[in-house]
Order: structure tokens, then sequence, then C-alpha cells
């Protein structure tokens, strides 16, 4: 009868942790509506980092570009980022961190899949640079999270 509780309370406790969400710091509705309509900046390139699953709802991923901290995303979410033209690394901060190197081009935009897969303790991740269609497509189906560190920040108005 104990090993029956047991196992009880261990399954929901799994439930519990599968089927949760991980709380993140979403933007409003009209802010997520404008970055889906994916206008470009004349002097800076825009990245788009998207998460479009729900496996490891529960688990928030850091997002770092060049070592400064873009934000968190969770499940259904993504980050719409402004960066300077260059060189960049993004990496995904999990079990086994993930990074992207990636070029940027002043004018253009970049589309980041953040795959979650399953780890030993937690979640890992994987980014993959995606086509303009995928990228788009995988975008539509999230909501815009705030975007922590001001560098990385679109301007005023742009979404």
């Amino acid at each position: 009868m104990k090993w029956n509780h047991l196992a009880a309370a261990a399954a929901i406790a799994v439930v519990s942790v599968l089927s949760g969400c991980a709380s993140v710091q979403k933007a409003d509705r009209g802010a997520s509506d404008q970055a889906k309509v994916f206008a470009p900046l004349t002097d800076k390139g825009v990245v788009y980092v998207y998460r479009d699953e729900i496996l490891g709802g529960a688990i928030k991923m850091p997002v770092k570009v060049d070592d400064v901290v873009a934000g968190q995303t969770g499940p259904k979410s993504f980050l719409q980022l402004a960066l300077t033209p260059g060189h960049h690394t993004i990496a995904s901060l999990s079990e086994k961190d993930a990074a992207l190197p990636i070029d940027v081009e002043a004018g253009k935009t970049y589309y980041v899949w953040q795959e979650v897969k399953m780890g030993v303790m937690s979640a890992r991740s994987a980014l993959h640079l995606v086509t303009a269609d995928v990228g788009k497509a995988g975008v539509r189906k999230c909501d815009l999270l705030q975007t922590e560190s001001p560098a990385l920040r679109m301007p005023a108005g742009h979404g």
C-alpha cells in the first residue's frame, strides 16, 4: 500500500513538471503583432530566436548574444533582437549549452530555431539558422518576449 502511494505521488510530480509552463516576460499583444510584420532595420540586422515547441515547457532557457543576456525563452515564445552588423554568437543555456555563430548584415533578417531536447538532469537545446519561410511560420505560432538588454532591443515604435 505504501508503495502505491509513493508511485502515485511520483507520477503526479512528473506530470506536473511536464505539463507546467515556464513563466517568462511576455511583451504586450500589440508589440507581438508588430514584431510579426517582420520589418527590417536599415542600420542593424534583426534576429528572431524562437521556441515553437512545448517540450520542456517547465524550463526557461536563457539566450545570450555575445555573453549578454537577451532574455529567457519558454514554450511558444520568441525574442526579436536588433544586432549591429558583424560577427555575433548566439547561445542557448541549458544542460548542455548550444552556440551558433552568425554574421549579421544591416537590413537583413535572420531566424534561429531554439530546439529543445531531452537531457539527463534537465532539458538540452540546439540552435539552428533556418530559412525565412520556416522561421516566419515558427514565429507566428509564438508570443514576443521582452528583451532584457537595452542594447539588443528593437527601436521604439518598430516592434
